[in-house]
């Protein structure tokens, strides 16, 4: 099994960045070049607790699914995605969020956390290429995601995403 934390800090509001995390619409606009769509269950707007989403897209040049469930939900501080189906033998995803003293001009910071868990099929050749191509290949998702994250939230564009006007 292969674990992956990623810390990003967001010059946020705490809720924010949370409901910003949780959007079906800013995890696509990170995703554009894997063609990825929300094609089953929620496929717009925030995922809550026991929420489905089944998200097709190409990796490694083959078109795949996975189904994820919200498990756990503790907003604005927590949620967590467990993978239902897919192609890894099991996947979770905790993201935690917390609210860091505000920088020197007074604006919010938020701390976002992402704790990443997932086996690859196949035992032995699953632990191989879990070390030598995933581990790699799946950081990088999760980099590229909190880039998104960060920019929408730290500009004017996050209005587009979330619909509460105290976000």
């Amino acid at each position: 099994m292969v674990q992956l934390r990623e810390v990003t800090v967001i010059a946020a509001p705490l809720e924010r960045v949370f409901d910003l995390a949780r959007s079906i619409e800013v995890h696509l606009l990170g995703n554009t070049h894997f063609g990825e769509q929300a094609t089953a269950g929620t496929r717009t707007g925030l995922v809550g607790m026991g929420e489905q989403v089944t998200w097709q897209a190409r990796h490694f040049f083959v078109r795949q699914q996975l189904t994820s469930l919200i498990t756990a939900f503790d907003p604005p501080r927590y949620f967590q995605d467990t993978m239902l189906r897919g192609a890894f033998r099991s996947m979770q995803h905790d993201h935690f969020f917390r609210e860091l003293s505000p920088a020197d001009d007074g604006s919010p910071r938020t701390e976002m956390v992402d704790e990443f868990r997932f086996s690859a099929p196949l035992p032995w050749l699953g632990r191989l290429a879990e070390f030598f191509v995933l581990r790699r290949y799946m950081r990088k998702l999760l980099q590229e995601r909190n880039v998104v994250i960060k920019q929408v939230a730290e500009t004017d564009e996050w209005q587009r995403y979330l619909y509460s006007a105290n976000a």
